[in-house]
């Protein structure tokens, strides 16, 4: 599930109504630790990180030309949901 405002959403959700696969959603996390950002896809086994935000966009578009077969296949849009982990001590 992801929460967004007061509304919590499964992957299903999130993917219904996208026709013919037009986006593709990722939720990147940065890494509060170690630095740099990683984003996986939502329904999609794709996976990458990088040092700055840039970077990762320029990963994300290789990754998904590597992922589908068929240029037909490739989504049009690609949608990023940023959550953030944060971690302290008590």
């Amino acid at each position: 599930m992801f929460y967004f405002g007061y509304i919590y959403l499964s992957v299903d959700q999130l993917l219904q109504g996208v026709p013919n696969m037009q986006e593709i959603i990722f939720q990147v996390v940065e890494d509060e630790i170690d630095g740099g950002y990683s984003a996986s896809s939502l329904g999609h086994g794709i996976h990458t990180e990088a040092e700055t935000m840039e970077e990762l966009r320029a990963n994300i578009k290789e990754a998904i030309v590597c992922h589908f077969t068929e240029t037909a296949e490739i989504p049009k849009v690609v949608r990023l949901i940023y959550s953030r982990d944060e971690v302290f001590a008590l």
